[in-house]
C-alpha cells in the first residue's frame, strides 16, 4: 500500500458522500487526499486509488491530467501558481512571475536546486481585483502580490 491508513479513512468520508455505484464521484477528493500524503501522484498510486475506487486507471489519470492543481510530477515543497490570464497579466501578473523567476532563479514548471519551490502559471483563479494572484501548494491564495510581499511569503515558507 503506498498510502497511509489514515489517508485510506479520508477517502472513505469521501466514499460514503455518494452512492455505492457512484463511487468514483469521490475521485477528486481522493487523488487531492493522496497528493497531500505523497506530494505528488505517481502512476502507481493512480493505480492503486483506481483500484480502491474500482474505476478505470485510464478514468483516474484523465481526472488527474485535466486538473492543474494535480501535480503528476514531482514538485517542490511549495508549488506556486502564479496567474496570468489577461486580466491579472495586465495587473501585475507578469512582473510577480518575472519577480519570482529571477528571485528563485526558476522558469515555470521548474524546481529549485533544494527541493523547495516549484512556478507554475495558472489559469484564471477568479480573483482578477485581486491581482497580482498567487496559489501556494494549491491551498493558499495571495493577493495584490508587490516585491516585498513576494520576498516576505518566501521567507515564511522558507521556515
Amino acid at each position: 500500500m503506498l498510502l497511509s491508513e489514515q489517508c485510506y479513512k479520508k477517502i472513505d468520508r469521501e466514499l460514503a458522500k455518494y452512492p455505492a455505484d457512484q463511487r468514483q464521484s469521490a475521485v477528486m477528493a481522493a487523488l487531492a487526499h493522496a497528493q497531500d500524503e505523497l506530494g505528488w501522484l505517481a502512476p502507481e498510486t493512480m493505480k492503486e486509488l483506481a483500484e480502491y475506487i474500482r474505476m478505470p486507471v485510464i478514468a483516474v489519470q484523465e481526472v488527474a491530467t485535466f486538473y492543474n492543481m494535480y501535480n503528476v510530477k514531482p514538485v517542490g515543497k511549495h508549488k506556486i501558481t502564479v496567474c496570468t490570464n489577461l486580466p491579472c497579466a495586465l495587473s501585475g501578473g507578469v512582473r510577480a512571475a518575472e519577480y519570482l523567476k529571477q528571485k528563485l532563479g526558476i522558469d515555470f514548471r521548474e524546481t529549485t536546486a533544494d527541493g523547495q519551490f516549484t512556478l507554475v502559471e495558472g489559469e484564471c483563479m477568479g480573483a482578477c481585483g485581486d491581482a497580482p494572484v498567487l496559489l501556494v501548494s494549491n491551498k493558499t491564495m495571495c493577493s495584490w502580490m508587490s516585491n516585498e510581499k513576494i520576498d516576505a511569503m518566501l521567507e515564511e515558507l522558507k521556515k
